[in-house]
Order: structure tokens, then sequence, then C-alpha cells
């Protein structure tokens, strides 16, 4: 596939290139790739080395990203490259996210045709997901807009750590998002070699615009402190009360070897973020339709009953069935 320059960067002096991507910044010298890998410098401009390359590449339920409140029980497919802005010791996806994994090329045109071709199999539009496709900002940028054009939803799985500008420009070309919140500062700095204000700032920028899902990975005894979850509720909170959050079960993976979530912890985190926030779930735990399924939140009645990754919508309308009020559920 040709070279394809990238958006969001500068040139200075001597040939150095600056990406301004996300926050990062990386400053980048001829030849020289960015952190995430994903872009690299020539001849005083930046270009995308991961333009087109797809590691990648499955008809996926839309709970498995995990979205709960976004077409719940329909298809969709779900791509990915190579490289990542982040470096989470804990990364459930390291093999593609920092390691040169197996690519094939793929047009953004070919992957909209694709998707279309599926839609009688149910699929309702275009996942970019399992590594960090905001790294693959080019390609999704342009596959995303061939995608809203053929009527396709346009779904983001990410860690949210991109600049505000790119956002604003990509945003109206998606549908929805599910935003990695992954701990407090010392958490980022330590384990994930980042910053938490950029992804705050880019919840706040997407609430509101898109459908947003939120998703914490909790790590025993790193980002499952009491005061640590009160933060993390308490600024869903701010946004809207009506963002589903998902606590996810960590297991050893990557360069943390400590042991796996208890279910207590899991449990602690999802009973206090219900005391604010009506939709919570847990995610890598045995099927419990309690911390699964989707109830409504006045009155209790079964909205979405849920079993692994197969959804089953049990309410017919707008309306709850139980007590009237709107259901909070995009299909």
């Amino acid at each position: 596939m040709p070279e394809h320059e990238c958006l969001y960067y500068h040139p200075l002096p001597e040939g150095i290139v600056v990406c301004t991507l996300c926050p990062h910044a990386c400053r980048l010298q001829e030849g020289e790739r960015g952190r995430c890998r994903g872009r690299y410098a020539k001849a005083g401009k930046l270009y995308a080395a991961n333009y087109g390359r797809i590691s990648s590449l499955a008809l996926d339920p839309i709970e498995k990203k995990p979205l709960y409140h976004f077409y719940p029980g329909s298809l969709i497919l779900s791509v990915g490259t190579v490289g990542c802005n982040l470096t989470c010791r804990f990364c459930q996806n390291w093999q593609i996210a920092h390691q040169d994994a197996a690519t094939e090329e793929m047009a953004p045109e070919e992957l909209v045709a694709l998707a279309l071709r599926w839609q009688p199999k149910g699929n309702i539009g275009i996942a970019y997901t399992y590594s960090e496709p905001l790294v693959w900002f080019d390609y999704v940028m342009a596959s995303a807009r061939l995608a809203k054009a053929k009527g396709l939803k346009n779904v983001l799985v990410t860690n949210g750590y991109l600049n505000p500008e790119p956002l604003a420009a990509l945003i109206p070309y998606l549908d929805a998002v599910n935003l990695d919140l992954k701990g407090p500062e010392p958490f980022y700095q330590t384990y994930c070699g980042g910053s938490l204000a950029p992804v705050q700032k880019t919840a706040a920028q997407l609430a509101g615009r898109v459908h947003l899902e939120v998703t914490s990975l909790l790590l025993p005894g790193e980002n499952d402190r009491e005061e640590d979850l009160a933060a993390l509720i308490s600024f869903i909170a701010g946004l809207d009360r009506k963002i589903p959050l998902h606590f996810s079960r960590y297991f050893p993976q990557y360069q943390m070897k400590i042991p796996p979530t208890p279910l207590s912890s899991l449990k602690k985190a999802f009973y206090l973020a219900k005391e604010e926030l009506p939709y919570v779930y847990l995610g890598n735990i045995p099927d419990d339709g309690i911390f699964h399924n989707t109830y409504c939140p006045e009155c209790g009645a079964l909205w979405v009953e849920r079993r692994g990754f197969t959804a089953t919508v049990t309410v017919q309308d707008r309306c709850c069935s139980g007590c009237g009020r709107e259901v909070d559920l995009v299909r």
C-alpha cells in the first residue's frame, strides 16, 4: 500500500517532526517511529506505519466490546492493527499492542465493503478495537467516513489518550465509544506510561456527543482501593449518571503476574458504584444475572438478559413495561 502522510504533526528545523496526535508529542528524527509504533518520520514529514495493516478481524457480539446499551444482541465487524501509545504492564492484547504481529493489508474501501457484505448476518458496522485504534488514526478516520456514508455504525474501543483537536475531527463519524479509565494518576504513571488527565478530558469531550460506556480493569491492591473507586465513580456521575460502567476482572498477562482480582473486590466495586450509577456491570466473571443483565433503575424490570456474550432484549418499545420510564438503550 502506498505511503500515507499523517494528519496532526508539524515539522521543526533540522528535519525534526513533532507528532501532535496524542499527549506524548513525540519529536522524531529521520527514520524514527513514535512511542506508539504507528507513525514515522521521513524527509521532514510524518507517515503512518500501520495504515491498512490489519492484525485482527472478526464478527463479534457487541457485548464483547463491551457495549451493553448500544444495539444489544447485535454483531459488529471488529478490526485491529498493531501498536499502542500506552505501555500498560498488564496489557491483555500485548501480542499486537507491543510486538510485531503478522498483518494483512486492507484498504478502507475494502473494509467497508466487507462490513456491508456481513450485514445480512446481523452486522451493524465496524468496531476499531483489539490494539489501540487511535494510533491508527488516519486509517480509522478514512474508514469511518466511508462507513458513515453507507449507513454503518462506527464504534471505538480506546484508551482515550488523544489530543482534543483530532478527537473533535473524529467525533462526527463515531456512534459509540467504550473508553478505558484505568485508575488514578499514580497508577497511570507507574503501570501505563501515561497520565489520567488527558483521558478524563477525552471522556468529557465524548459525553453527550456519542454513546459512551466506560471500562475499568481492576488490579488487586493497585487500583481497586475504595478511595480510587469513589473518585472514578464520582467523575463518571459528574459527566452523566446514565453512562454504563464496566468493572473487568484482571488475570495475569504480559508483565504483571499478581493473582487475579478476587470476586469479592469486584462485587464491592459493583455495589459501591450502584450507589451513584444506575448501570454497572462486571466482566470476565462467571455468568450471574445480577452483574450482567440490564434492569430498570426505577422498578427493577428486566430489560436485557445476558448469558456470556449472548443478549436477549426483553423490552418491546421505548418505554419500560413495568413503570413506563424511557428505556436507556440505543437500538
